[in-house]
């Protein structure tokens, strides 16, 4: 019996939504350059793929049916990083917010500019 497809992202497919995200439509063509300037060169073909998984996890809907095809994201990068934060939170730090911040912050010195926006954050004031 074949394994159900998993609805996380990979590293890869994180990267070409990145550039959904970027463009908020595109093209595989448009993705495949914008990964090159980033050094990351792979195959139209690889990110044509990868653009099909991301349709059938539910990640990118089709705007466009004629060739070239187009794709959106179906969930903001808002949305998408916070059930990631939020299921690592769960999993590494077993729900506990204090010793996420410990590992964030504990080693390394914030500037006052992160400071203060950090201090908004945990005041739940809008930065």
């Amino acid at each position: 019996m074949a394994r159900p497809a998993a609805k996380d992202l990979t590293d890869r497919e994180l990267e070409i939504m990145h550039q959904f995200w970027k463009r908020n439509e595109a093209t595989v063509a448009d993705v495949r350059d914008g990964l090159a300037d980033l050094g990351i060169d792979l195959a139209q073909t690889t990110v044509g793929t990868l653009v099909r998984i991301l349709h059938e996890k539910g990640f990118l809907e089709q705007t466009q049916a004629e060739r070239p095809a187009k794709y959106r994201p179906t969930r903001s990068f808002e949305e998408v990083s916070k059930t990631m934060v939020g299921d690592m939170l769960s999993r590494v730090f077993l729900g506990s917010s204090e010793q996420l911040l410990a590992c964030l912050f504990g080693g390394d010195k914030l500037s006052t500019k992160d400071r203060e926006r950090l201090l908004k954050i945990l005041r739940e004031e809008t930065p």
